[in-house]
């Protein structure tokens, strides 16, 4: 995303982030294919395998990833949600910066977990930072991306208007084919895919992709 794009996601997280992180403690927005998706990504890691959270939020998902046997750490764009990540889950080492140039060594992670936090992503900078969270994983590593399916962008900072913060953040939703087509063209074959309905108050078709960075 642009300078000024990523500037309003940065400001509309620190804005929430207390809200969010007292909201969503663990896995309660999830379903069980999403959590049985997680599952199969671990499994296919390895022992003790090291997976960096790209986009960790409050850090979440770092304790269910540790409970599957994975050694997880975080980084996130926003500092308010790594500062809440760090009070809540300090067990897990959790950092800030930007998932279009992370500042970690190529080849780093056995697997990079990216749970919606390429939804404010814009399609003509996706294959970027696909290439960039490609580029942490070790050959034969995998990366998982969980999105809501659909065309478009939509503003979604009205969902925090009735808790009082008023923010701009716009989601941009895409086709799991379109994922797969664009990992497939940075070299990494999709390996799982699911697509689903909405459930409950969802309003959009979710998705997970898994892919692989190919062994050399």
């Amino acid at each position: 995303m642009s300078q000024q794009e990523e500037e309003l996601t940065r400001a509309a997280y620190d804005a929430v982030a207390d809200l969010y992180a007292d909201t969503f403690t663990a896995t309660e927005p999830e379903q069980p294919p999403e959590l049985a998706m997680i599952d199969h990504f671990v499994a296919l890691l390895g022992d003790g395998p090291r997976v960096l959270d790209a986009g960790c939020g409050a850090g979440r998902m770092l304790p269910r990833l540790a409970a599957r046997g994975c050694r997880p750490c975080g980084v996130d764009l926003s500092p308010e949600m790594v500062r809440r990540a760090r009070a809540d889950h300090p067990a897990y080492p959790s950092t800030t910066g930007s998932l279009a140039d992370l500042d970690v060594a190529d080849e780093t992670f056995d697997g990079v977990f990216s749970w919606y936090s390429t939804i404010h992503t814009p399609d003509d900078h996706l294959d970027a930072v696909l290439a960039e969270l490609a580029r942490v994983l070790r050959p034969g590593g995998h990366l998982l991306l969980a999105f809501q399916v659909g065309e478009g962008a939509r503003d979604i900072g009205a969902v925090f208007a009735a808790h009082g913060h008023r923010v701009s953040l716009t989601r941009y939703h895409r086709g799991a084919q379109d994922v797969a087509t664009r990992l497939e063209g940075l070299g990494m074959p999709v390996v799982a895919r699911l697509e689903r309905g909405p459930l409950g108050s969802e309003q959009d078709p979710q998705a997970v992709v898994i892919a692989r960075r190919p062994a050399r």
